[in-house]
C-alpha cells in the first residue's frame, strides 16, 4: 500500500533535468581542472607526497562536518570498514597521481570510466546483487573498450597504464565499501572519514619520498583539493536534481575536455583509439546506469490498485 506521504515526497522530488545536466556539466569541468593541475605539477613533487598534500590541504573543507563526526558513535565493524576503505583509497590515489605524470590526460580520463564496471562486478560477487546477462554483456563491452585504449601488442605500455588499471579497480572497491557504510552512517561521516583515513594512510608513504615544496606547489595542490571538493558537491546536486540516466551521458564531456586540454595546453596528440575506447566504456556504463534506474523505478512504483486508494 502506498501512503499519501510517499506520493507527496515523490511530487516534491520531481526531476529537474536541465539543472541536473548543468550541475553534471560543472562537475566535469571541476574534475578536468583537477587532472590539469596535477598534470601541470608533473613529477616535480613525488606522487605520494602530492597526494598527501592534496588531502591534507583538503581537510579544511571538513570543518562543517566536525559536528556530525563528533556525534557519531562508530561500531568496531564500521571502524573496520572505514580503515579498509582508507587503505584501498590511499593506494588508488597514489597510483592516480603517478599515472598523471606518465600518460596523457585523455587516457587517464577514459580509463577512469572503468570504475563503475568494477563496482558492478563487485556488487555481484560480494554484495549478492544479481548479475543479469545484459549486465554481463555491458561489462564485457566496457572491458573491450579498455583493450581498444591500451592496444596491447600494438604499442608500448608503460607503468602509467598499469597504474590506471589498478586505480580504477581500487576506486571500485572503495565505492563498494562506501555503499556499505552509507547504509549505517550519514554521508557526511562517510566523506569525512575517507578524508581523514587517506590523509593518515598517505603520510608515511609521502614521508619516505619527501622533497621540499614551494608555495607555488602548495597553491596548485590546494587548487586540486578545492576543485575536487567542488566537483563532488556539484555531482551531488546533479544527482539530486535529475535521474542518473539524464546526468550520466554528460560525463562524456570530461573526455572531450581532457582531449582538448591535452592537445592545446600540454601538446599531447589526439589518439583516436583512446577516444573510441572511452566512448565504448562510457556507453556501457550509461547502459548499466539506465537499466539500474529502470529496475529501481519498477521496485518503487505502486501497483494500479494502490494508486486508486
Amino acid at each position: 500500500m502506498t501512503s499519501s506521504a510517499t506520493i507527496t515526497a515523490t511530487v516534491k522530488a520531481a526531476p529537474r533535468p536541465i539543472a541536473g545536466v548543468f550541475w553534471m556539466f560543472l562537475t566535469g569541468l571541476c574534475f578536468v581542472a583537477v587532472t590539469a593541475l596535477v598534470k601541470f605539477l608533473g613529477p616535480e613533487v613525488p606522487a605520494p607526497q602530492a597526494a598527501f598534500l592534496r588531502y591534507l590541504l583538503g581537510l579544511v573543507f571538513l570543518l562543517p562536518m566536525i559536528g556530525a563526526l563528533r556525534r557519531t558513535r562508530l561500531t568496531r565493524r564500521m571502524w573496520g570498514i572505514f580503515a579498509a576503505r582508507g587503505a584501498v583509497h590511499t593506494i588508488a590515489v597514489a597510483l592516480w597521481f603517478f599515472a598523471m605524470t606518465m600518460i596523457p590526460l585523455a587516457e587517464v580520463t577514459a580509463m577512469n570510466y572503468l570504475s563503475p564496471i568494477y563496482v558492478t562486478l563487485g556488487a555481484a560477487l560480494f554484495l549478492g546483487e544479481r548479475l543479469a546477462m545484459r549486465r554481463v554483456l555491458a561489462v564485457a563491452i566496457a572491458l573491450a573498450g579498455a583493450v581498444i585504449i591500451l592496444r596491447p601488442g600494438f604499442r608500448e605500455l608503460n607503468l602509467g597504464h598499469l597504474a590506471m588499471l589498478g586505480t580504477a579497480f581500487l576506486f571500485g572497491i572503495s565505492y563498494l565499501l562506501a555503499k556499505t557504510a552509507a547504509d549505517e552512517v550519514s554521508p557526511a561521516v562517510v566523506v569525512g572519514m575517507l578524508s581523514i583515513t587517506v590523509t593518515i594512510g598517505l603520510f608515511p608513504i609521502a614521508l619516505a619520498v619527501w622533497t621540499p615544496v614551494s608555495l607555488w606547489d602548495l597553491a596548485i595542490l590546494f587548487g586540486v583539493a578545492s576543485f575536487a571538493t567542488a566537483g563532488h558537491f556539484a555531482m551531488t546536486l546533479a544527482f539530486r536534481a535529475a535521474p542518473v540516466t539524464v546526468t550520466q551521458p554528460v560525463t562524456f564531456l570530461q573526455l572531450v575536455w581532457a582531449v582538448l586540454l591535452g592537445y592545446f595546453v600540454f601538446d599531447e596528440s589526439v589518439d583516436t583509439f583512446v577516444v573510441l575506447g572511452g566512448v565504448v566504456i562510457l556507453a556501457s556504463v550509461s547502459f548499466i546506469t539506465f537499466r539500474e534506474a529502470q529496475l529501481r523505478r519498477r521496485a518503487i512504483t505502486p501497483p494500479d490498485a494502490a494508486l486508486k486508494l
